[in-house]
């Protein structure tokens, strides 16, 4: 999840310095400055439709997210896969594309659908608890006819 972290004190100091060291470029956050790389994908149902999206499996691939990206291809996204279920609160910081984003149930049930504005640092939160978040380009489950209720086929995840 791009979830607010806050690093204070030396640890801040000594994270920027290494990030830094590693030729990376990192706001005072330690939240990277630049594009991320492509993730390992999975193609899967998400009700009538098919999207390919990255998996975003660990803390730091889901901090990252979608950040620095210019837009999402249509049929294109993001899966976030969490350890438990809960609820669920993304943003859109460094995140130029406009994005929807679907909550989904531990068994595959599309718990709620919600539009996030680029750029923005307005919390976005699930209604429920859950165990997946799936992002892609803004309008595209209105779209390709998914709902509330729908159910996705989750890919493998090891």
């Amino acid at each position: 999840m791009r979830g607010k972290f806050a690093l204070i004190g030396v640890g801040a100091l000594v994270l920027a310095t290494a990030l830094g060291c590693a030729g990376k470029a990192t706001a005072a956050d330690g939240t990277p400055m630049t594009g991320n790389p492509i993730l390992r994908t999975a193609t899967f149902r998400v009700g009538p439709a098919t999207v390919t999206a990255e998996l975003a499996l660990t803390a730091d691939q889901q901090a990252k997210g979608l950040m620095f990206r210019k837009s999402v291809p249509e049929g294109k996204g993001m899966l976030f896969s969490f350890d438990k279920d809960q609820v669920l609160v993304f943003w859109m910081k460094n995140t130029e594309a406009p994005l929807s984003i679907a909550w989904i149930s531990s068994d595959g049930t599309i718990r709620g659908l919600a539009d996030m504005k680029p750029f923005s640092l307005a919390d976005v939160s699930s209604e429920y608890s859950v165990r997946y978040a799936l992002e892609v380009g803004k309008g595209w489950f209105a779209k390709v006819g998914v709902k509330v209720g729908d159910k996705v086929e989750l890919p493998p995840l090891n």
